[in-house]
């Protein structure tokens, strides 16, 4: 590869990622300022980052779909409050209740998202401001039904979830009462192998007997190939066995969490073998010319990445990180259900809708029934994403809890280097550890700076709203302007 076309990746690179290279500026700076020690920093990062990354990956699939910013995910975590709210009511307890609440959401969010997609599909080009005023809309009906329905017409004889008069329900549910507080949090990791090594189990076998059948060959490689499944059942047979014959393991899987420096070598392992797949595939089975790019730089950050973490400030704090192995999990797991969706027909259909609904239409694709699955679908995640959030939290301000989520949630996702149309996961995850960095941060930072923790909490809701204004004026400038060209070349 030349010196020239390298130069100008380089620079494409830093120019794609401006705003997250910023804030990175931002936050470094602001961490040396306000003097926190590494320990609590890495773990009150780790802690906002399991809790807020699944409503920020409930955004992408709008994003893609051309639906924009969905300020209306706060139905979602309507959904998500009413169903915790009943299953208290009937009795859920534990990791049971949260799963159960997430049950009963699941329709709740379903409906839903059809009704928004449905009220998009009448409103194109508006939908970021039609998602908004719903979600006010919405919390006209939310307030109504915990505020006169719940206690007045539904009666419900429960002290501890309703006020004195027995109208209304308090502003504060206590999960703490029904062990819902960090249910997911706290399952120990023998138990999630348990789970899935016997799913994956009656899956393979419910695969094989299906083909069988349907008089299908049994086919080990290609993309139907059983040495897929193979490649997940054996190591969990390997790890299931082994927990019951070798007690050390047996006794270290009984833990819910992990070492902040282990889960993060483990994360680079998985990074670095993924680089290294790509970098041997594009090289030297698709054998492209000269050296690829992309795998080689990140294969540097992560070696980067590494060597920062022996320098022995930054390996004392993530000594004392404490991972919640399940919620991360789930986190990961998304990741690359987004992935494989985006690659199905369905996920394709939802990206050229993104990009042009004419040439969508042209191709025979169902432009408003598409925009409406993936409207459903970013309300379903967003439902889930809040149960997980408020287990984490251990309490339900029944008020006040699924107000802001929209705001933040799309400030870290622009944080991360997203726009309006264009968002992927990296810039999810991207920017919920710079936008929550800065969270955390900023009022330390003000307090040092200029002797007011106020500064710094003025400073990070500026943050929050300003680009949040610049990625829509942003959208807006891009869109007239597309509209002039296509206007002059009519």
């Amino acid at each position: 590869m030349s010196r020239q076309i390298l130069t100008e990746k380089l620079l494409a690179f830093f120019f794609e990622n401006k705003v997250a290279l910023m804030f990175s500026i931002i936050c470094l700076a602001a961490f040396f300022v306000s003097g926190m020690s590494t320990s609590l920093f890495f773990g009150e990062l780790a802690t906002r980052f399991g809790r807020n990354s699944f409503l920020v990956l409930s955004l992408l699939i709008p994003v893609i779909a051309g639906l924009g910013l969905n300020f209306g995910m706060v139905l979602g975590a309507m959904a998500a409050q009413i169903s915790i709210f009943l299953i208290i009511v009937w009795g859920g307890i534990g990791t049971f209740g949260v799963f159960a609440a997430a049950t009963v959401a699941t329709p709740i969010a379903v409906l839903f998202g059809y009704l928004v997609g449905k009220m998009f599909n009448s409103m194109k080009g508006s939908e970021m401001i039609g998602g908004m005023v719903t979600g006010f809309f919405a919390d006209g009906f939310y307030q109504f039904l915990f505020l006169f329905v719940f206690g007045g017409l539904i009666p419900i004889a429960n002290e501890r979830l309703m006020t004195s008069t027995g109208v209304g329900v308090l502003n504060a549910v206590d999960l703490d009462g029904n062990y819902m507080r960090q249910a997911l949090d706290n399952v120990p990791m023998l138990n999630i192998l348990d789970v899935a090594f016997w799913a994956v189990l009656i899956f393979t076998v419910a695969t094989v007997i299906f083909k069988l059948i349907k008089k299908q060959p049994l086919e080990m490689f290609g993309s139907k190939g059983l040495i897929k499944l193979l490649v997940v059942l054996i190591p969990l047979a390997l790890a299931y066995l082994l927990s019951f014959i070798f007690m050390p393991f047996h006794y270290f899987l009984y833990q819910d969490r992990l070492v902040g420096w282990m889960a993060v070598d483990i994360a680079l392992i998985g990074m670095a073998l993924y680089w290294v797949y790509r970098l041997v595939r594009e090289k030297f089975i698709e054998k492209q010319p000269g050296v690829p790019f992309k795998p080689v730089a990140y294969l540097v950050l992560v070696i980067i990445l590494y060597l920062l973490t022996l320098h022995p400030e930054i390996y004392a704090g993530l000594n004392h990180v404490q991972i919640p192995v399940l919620t991360y999990l789930l986190i990961v797991g998304l990741c690359f259900l987004i992935k494989w969706f985006m690659n199905t027909r369905l996920g394709q259909n939802m990206r050229t809708v993104g990009q042009n609904r004419a040439v969508a239409t042209a191709a025979g694709i169902n432009v408003d029934r598409t925009r409406i699955i993936a409207m459903i679908l970013s309300t379903l995640l967003a439902a889930y994403g809040q149960i997980i959030v408020l287990q984490n939290f251990g309490v339900m301000i029944t008020y006040g809890s699924h107000l802001n989520i929209a705001l933040y949630a799309i400030a870290a996702l622009l944080v991360g280097g997203a726009t309006v149309s264009r968002a992927s996961v990296k810039h999810a995850l991207t920017g919920v550890i710079l936008f929550h960095a800065l969270f955390i941060l900023a009022p330390i930072a003000g307090t040092q700076l200029m002797g007011s923790a106020l500064i710094g909490e003025y400073f990070r809701m500026f943050v929050a709203y300003a680009i949040i204004a610049v990625a829509l004026i942003m959208h807006a400038w891009q869109r007239t302007k597309s509209n002039k060209a296509k206007s002059a070349t009519a």
